[in-house]
């Protein structure tokens, strides 16, 4: 469950979903800043490099992100309808895979000669079983799988334990709650939020503000005094309506490490004629929230 602070950070972020391959962070970063001042930019990908068809933006601003998922939900990028969304807090649900009691069991993976028969026989170890089926095709070829009701929940339970990715005939069977379709969507949509909370974590530390900027310092000025100490994925000059610079900036990098290095060597170095101040990048509200924190325990 997010402590409070982490609740403030998130709510800035934007999930994005069903991306082509073909995206990067570079064509999400065009998209995305014209709502908004972008802290970071990041399509998730394997080991390979290969995106996974998902990824987040972060905005300086909860306005930002809210203007760019109303406006973006549902456009089309590369002809793919792109869902766009909050960061959605992984609600404590109600563990249903292991707490919820259930009789009807899912079992997949099966030998095409597997018949109902054997599924009575093989569950009916674990207790007294109601029904036992393999599903078939309309000329009665196995589709693989089937369903075992029993009598008592806790035999379905223990059956589950017993018999998920034990082998029959070579094939390793898969068993666990026979679940309707929307507790099916739910789950996925668990292991999707829960994903993007680890990207989240991961990126965290990545984020650079800077202040006391010369007037004269562009975006392409700071990404250059900057990319020496590692990959610079965005970079932005705070700047009024008017186009003049605020004298404050963000620097987003890809690691956290290449922050930290950022941080020690900008903090205090002189620019131009200033000297720079270089931290870790913080919401107005987590800044707010810390000092609250601090305040009470004072």
């Amino acid at each position: 469950m997010y402590n409070f602070l982490s609740l403030l950070l998130l709510i800035s972020f934007c999930v994005l979903q069903n991306l082509d391959k073909a995206i990067d962070h570079k064509a999400l970063h065009e998209t995305f800043s014209a709502f908004g001042n972008i802290l970071s930019c990041k399509v998730a990908t394997d080991a390979s490099g290969q995106s996974k068809g998902y990824g987040f933006v972060q905005y300086d601003t909860e306005e930002a992100a809210k203007n760019a998922i109303d406006k973006l939900d549902g456009m089309l990028m590369n002809d793919k309808q792109v869902y766009v969304g909050p960061f959605v807090r992984k609600q404590e649900r109600d563990s249903s895979m292991s707490n919820t009691r259930f009789n009807n069991v899912f079992v997949k993976n099966l030998s095409e000669s597997t018949a109902d028969e054997d599924l009575k026989k093989v569950f009916g170890e674990y207790g007294a079983i109601t029904s036992a089926v393999v599903m078939r095709d309309g000329d009665g070829k196995s589709r693989c799988f089937g369903f075992v009701n029993f009598e008592n929940a806790d035999d379905a339970a223990k059956a589950v334990e017993a018999l998920n990715g034990k082998k029959f005939d070579d094939k390793e069977w898969f068993v666990g709650k026979a679940q309707k379709k929307s507790e099916r969507e739910q789950e996925l949509k668990g292991r999707f939020e829960q994903s993007m909370k680890e990207a989240v974590d991961k990126y965290q530390g990545l984020n650079l503000y800077i202040k006391n900027l010369d007037d004269r310092i562009s975006d392409e000025k700071l990404k250059e005094l900057f990319s020496e100490f590692g990959t610079v994925t965005s970079c932005k000059v705070v700047r009024d309506p008017s186009g003049i610079s605020k004298g404050s900036g963000f620097v987003a990098f890809a690691t956290p490490e290449e922050a930290s290095r950022a941080i020690n060597e900008m903090n205090g170095k002189i620019i131009v004629s200033k000297p720079l101040y270089v931290a870790h990048a913080q919401r107005k509200e987590d800044r707010r929230a810390r000092l609250q924190v601090h305040y009470l325990s004072c």
